[in-house]
């Protein structure tokens, strides 16, 4: 199984287009840019998408065209650093609790519907007004969030797969639990646990967006998406383009995100993709 037999599959090939082309504006947004994210240039303020600005200048003459390609960074950053906090804590945590079972899973099984009782964006507004807003806390909100739907499709693997019959010719063979957990289990997770990394992905590219919406996540003058979605409300109907373009860039990445974790799941998931 390839990924050249993903070719019948066009939605996956424009998701891997679209999630690359803003990953690689992640790494050289700030030098392909035509403008500073942060360059002000107030008689130009609000003008429309022109060949100078295609994607036209915000309420402080900022153009936000510049601003899209190096806000992709702060995307891949936040998201992304979140995604991996979560996919890290919650396989761990996965593994214990699907292994030894008992009182350690009865324990984290019961902590994780805790947390999925509670509203994600409520609970992050509530943590981050705590905390305050900034890059790290973003960061440790999103992965605090995801841990307890990663930690549920870990365990539900790992119960499956400790009865197999190789996970009993360890046993047989004297070898330890982490052997057992590291070197038996965790290779047969780490395909399920990519396909729900992609998608907690996506949900943490939202849930950041919405943070810095409500002035909760990244600060100014960051380029943060969703940030500028927030700054853009008061002159929408003035200025459409102010809001439109930062928009669709998130709902871009996401849907780009979405193929590709489609993609993800008909390769690596036994059934897939047909033969």
């Amino acid at each position: 199984m390839t990924f050249w037999r993903l070719r019948r599959y066009p939605a996956t090939a424009i998701g891997v287009t679209i999630v690359g082309f803003f990953l690689l504006m992640a790494v050289i947004g700030t030098w392909v840019a035509p403008y500073g994210y942060a360059d002000q240039k107030l008689s130009e303020r609000l003008q429309p998408p022109s060949a100078q600005h295609i994607f036209g200048t915000d309420q402080f003459g900022r153009d936000i065209f510049s601003r899209i390609l190096i806000g992709s960074r702060d995307v891949f950053v936040v998201a992304g650093s979140g995604t991996l906090l979560a996919v890290l804590l919650g396989l761990t945590l996965g593994l214990l609790a699907g292994y030894y079972g008992g009182p350690i899973d009865d324990l984290a099984m019961r902590l994780v519907d805790v947390l999925l009782a509670l509203p994600p964006l409520l609970l992050a507004m509530i943590i981050l007004g705590s905390l305050g807003p900034s890059r790290a806390n973003v960061v440790f909100v999103v992965g605090f969030l995801y841990i307890p739907m990663v930690a549920r499709v870990v365990r539900s693997v790992v119960l499956d797969l400790k009865t197999r019959q190789f996970v009993e010719a360890a046993r047989l063979r004297g070898e330890r639990s982490a052997y057992i957990m590291f070197h038996e289990l965790l290779p047969n997770v780490l395909p399920p646990l990519a396909v729900e990394a992609s998608m907690r992905f996506s949900y943490a590219i939202f849930l950041v967006a919405s943070l810095g919406f409500l002035g909760l996540g990244v600060q100014p003058p960051s380029p943060d998406w969703g940030l500028m979605v927030g700054e853009a409300r008061t002159y929408f109907q003035q200025a459409g383009w102010v809001l439109l373009f930062p928009a669709g860039a998130i709902a871009l990445l996401v849907v780009g995100v979405g193929f590709l974790s489609d993609g993800l799941r008909r390769m690596l998931l036994p059934g897939g993709v047909s033969a």
